[in-house]
């Protein structure tokens, strides 16, 4: 028996012994999905309990080094664990914009005492961050930001405003893009700074959508202080940070095309019915079935790209491309959703519909092709970047 073999046997077994029951459903709703932080409230006790088993082993974060509060595990040691989660049905221990985006980017551009201070406490869900990118004049035009960070001797002084900033009213840590130095090119003059949410001077307001609910919020910053030790990798060098946090934001959201939720096929069957052991609906069948072997290819897209990106073959645009599919997928599943549900997917109050949960997700996700960059910027870069083709 290989070591790799040994490894998923003993992964089997542990996941078998410490995953409770209760973790091995898709998420209900948000509350069900566990991301951390000082003030987060536990949905049950074993959501907490799995949170504290998988961080305590590192495999919150499996792939990041040990003494930064990882696993310490080999790429192809990370993909088993992952392949057997997924076997099992295991949910996520952690859902952490600090995960996703900040630790890699601090991994690469943050000292040793950073990389000491936040990470860990990233990988025990013990902060939870948002991001400080877009503002009202600079969404995709991101370099175009106004946020300013003064010297002050042993601070900085932030003043500005950001917008679309992701659950920034629960948020405990913000990693923020400023502008250091006025007078510089657009792209340059621009720092990477992480601060607290609870420093005098800061202020959310939530932002209501379509659906009716949000996760998004105005940031505002008024004479805030921060310490000049948190600023990340070089004065007026983060425009270097923001790009390569873009690609791993990018390839999260892309990852909503996997779904994750109960199969599309389960969700028909039950609002439509089954004749002779197939959906009744013979066109929507179709459909599904069109749906699930385009996400099981991007799925397989998605792992490749992983692989690629670890022994550092993969194109620098590449998440451009992950970006828009997956998004695009994402959309195409919950159109499908509602399609399945007929008139009960109009149901908007009711306890029947957890409080129309279906028609908000859908409409949720027509944001997908905007938040992270535009569909239509994602399609320039891929054809500017990998295809090379001549601009217009």
């Amino acid at each position: 028996m290989t070591d790799l073999e040994t490894f998923r046997r003993e992964t089997r077994a542990w996941l078998e012994a410490n995953c409770p029951a209760e973790m091995r459903t898709p998420p209900d709703d948000e509350e069900d999905r566990c991301w951390g932080g000082r003030n987060w409230k536990f949905k049950n006790e074993a959501q907490k309990q799995w949170l504290e088993v998988m961080a305590a082993r590192g495999w919150t974060v499996p792939d990041w080094p040990k003494e930064f509060g990882g696993g310490g595990l080999s790429k192809d040691e990370t993909k088993i664990l992952r392949e057997e989660m997924r076997a099992m049905k295991c949910r996520s221990p952690l859902d952490s914009f600090g995960i996703w985006m900040l630790g890699p980017a601090l991994l690469k551009y943050g000292n040793e005492a950073q990389k000491k201070e936040h990470l860990p406490k990233i990988a025990r869900g013990e902060i939870r961050w948002c991001q400080g990118y877009s503002e009202p004049g600079a969404g995709s035009d991101l370099a175009s930001l106004q946020t300013k960070a003064e010297d002050k001797g042993d601070h900085y002084l932030v003043n500005g405003q950001k917008i679309w900033t992701s659950y920034a009213n629960y948020a405990d840590w913000i990693f923020c893009l400023v502008r250091t130095d006025p007078k510089a090119k657009k792209h340059e003059g621009i720092s990477f700074l992480l601060f607290d949410m609870a420093t005098p001077g800061v202020e959310t307001r939530p932002i209501l959508l379509i659906s009716g609910k949000s996760p998004f919020c105005e940031t505002f910053f008024t004479d805030v202080k921060v310490p000049k030790e948190n600023l990340v990798y070089t004065l007026n060098k983060g425009w270097d940070v923001a790009k390569y946090l873009l690609t791993h934001e990018r390839d999260m959201i892309g990852g909503m095309g996997l779904g994750g939720g109960r199969p599309l096929g389960q969700i028909a069957a039950q609002s439509i019915g089954v004749e002779n052991g197939t959906l009744a609906d013979p066109l929507l069948r179709a459909d599904i079935a069109e749906f699930d072997v385009d996400a099981f290819a991007f799925a397989l897209a998605m792992e490749r790209a992983g692989d690629m990106m670890k022994t550092k073959q993969a194109h620098p645009a590449y998440s451009s491309f992950l970006k828009y599919y997956g998004t695009e997928l994402n959309k195409r599943r919950h159109e499908l959703v509602m399609s399945s549900l007929g008139s009960d997917g109009l149901e908007w109050e009711s306890e029947r519909s957890a409080e129309g949960d279906a028609p908000r997700a859908w409409l949720r996700t027509k944001a997908n092709s905007i938040e992270g960059g535009t569909s239509e910027v994602q399609l320039n870069i891929i054809s500017k970047r990998i295809l090379e083709l001549p601009g217009a």
